[in-house]
């Protein structure tokens, strides 16, 4: 008996354009700053449910992709915590956001008044989730 299995491919994705190695020293997408990428931690607390987590995020298992930080007001508490645009949140209270819908995510981060999320900035899935939308025809 012959069985015919299907696979789904991903459409391919052209790489990042090469940037000559004299350009990448000042090239705002060129970091060799291994820190500026690396996962860190990040505690931010809150006297009531209802106050503002000073952050808006984009993104969700709906849209194949992770939760990402999409603007962070100035001066408040996730700013002071140097909390940026491009951070993806990997977790919140030891729940994972790699693969959570962006309602349950949001439901989450706004119930909790101690919330210790774990966070890497990531610009190049954040800007990918703007290729989602864009291609999608949404936005």
């Amino acid at each position: 008996m012959n069985t015919v299995t299907s696979v789904y491919l991903p459409p391919y994705e052209h790489p990042p354009p090469w940037i000559s190695p004299r350009h990448r020293c000042s090239h705002p997408d060129y970091c060799t700053d291994i820190q500026k990428f690396s996962v860190r931690t990040v505690s931010l607390k809150r006297e009531k449910a209802s106050d503002a987590l000073g952050f808006n995020i984009r993104g969700g298992k709906e849209h194949n992709c992770g939760i990402y930080l999409s603007k962070v007001m100035p001066n408040t508490e996730a700013e002071h915590l140097g909390l940026k645009e491009a951070d993806q949140i990997v977790s919140v209270n030891n729940i994972d956001f790699e693969d959570i819908e962006h309602s349950k995510a949001v439901k989450l981060l706004k119930s909790n008044t101690e919330i210790v999320m774990i966070v890497r900035y990531f610009p190049y899935g954040y800007r990918k989730t703007y290729d989602k939308v864009q291609n999608s025809g949404l936005g």
